[in-house]
């Protein structure tokens, strides 16, 4: 599976290189598992409600796929359909059995819904984490086999560095992603929930929150950072940072000054010298 991965998915449908013993058949709800390797943790209940009246009055038009799990199935892909069916209770579903290793599963849920494009930040963070670790993927290497840019594999990835109680504010749409990686930006770990915390109370944007960041790392009188600032410069740390994905500060004194570009890890510097490179 570590080759094409772009691919694998579009296998899975009805009439698309089924093998000689895989037919769509119909299979008992009862009988069919969760997917334990399921990256999506939010579901839109009002568009589950939604399907599930499409599914009473047209049925299910795509089979999801399962495989066997002794005398029982466990579902791979076709998490909602299995879920607006149940609501619609009916009793059996259309489905096409195969033949999956645990890695393979998880892969082929993984891709079903990055495919669809509406994860959550923090979702699709822990989806390319996964498959990283499973496929033994450098982040470029992940990028390159899912169509995407490595920085914004590498902007999702970062977010799980945040504390758990922040990752839930951003699944929970309280917080952007820009917020998230904002607030990695603070030199001092320890005070990104209670900033983050602020954000909400405040409804601060992201750019009140990078000022905010700011003056906390100078650790300088608000009135100092409140003078007029620099346009331009403030303008070019911002184009830096989505560059590099991290927090970049651009220190100017007179006709000189020096750029500084965090990181967070091995892999991180690295990244960041290939893309200096």
């Amino acid at each position: 599976m570590a080759k094409g991965l772009g691919k694998g998915i579009n296998a899975l449908f009805p009439g698309e290189n089924l093998t000689k013993n895989e037919t769509v058949h119909q299979i008992s709800i009862s009988a069919i598992k969760a997917n334990p390797y399921q990256p999506r943790k939010i579901f839109d209940e009002a568009a589950l409600t939604e399907l599930a009246e499409s599914i009473k009055e047209h049925g299910i038009l795509q089979p999801v796929v399962v495989r066997k799990a002794g005398k029982n199935f466990e579902l791979v892909v076709g998490e909602r359909r299995f879920r607006a069916a149940k609501l619609a209770k009916l009793k059996e579903i259309p489905g096409i059995t195969k033949e999956l290793t645990d890695q393979q599963m998880m892969e082929l849920a993984i891709l079903e819904n990055l495919q669809r494009e509406d994860l959550t930040p923090i979702e699709e963070a822990e989806a390319y984490q996964k498959l990283m670790e499973a496929l033994n993927l450098t982040q470029e290497q992940l990028a390159f086999r899912l169509g995407k840019s490595r920085p914004h594999i590498a902007n999702h990835v970062r977010l799980l560095a945040l504390p758990k109680d922040v990752r839930q504010l951003i699944s929970d749409k309280k917080l952007s992603m820009g917020h998230g990686r904002t607030l990695l930006g603070l030199r001092s770990k320890k005070l990104i929930p209670e900033t983050a915390e602020r954000v909400v109370k405040e409804g601060l944007n992201v750019r009140q929150l990078e000022n905010l960041v700011q003056r906390i790392n100078e650790d300088v009188p608000r009135e100092t950072i409140e003078k007029k600032k620099d346009i331009f410069i403030e303008e070019k740390q911002s184009e830096l940072r989505d560059r590099f994905g991290t927090n970049v500060q651009i220190k100017k004194n007179k006709n000189k000054g020096k750029i500084e570009i965090e990181f967070f890890s091995e892999e991180d510097l690295e990244r960041i010298l290939e893309l200096l490179n």
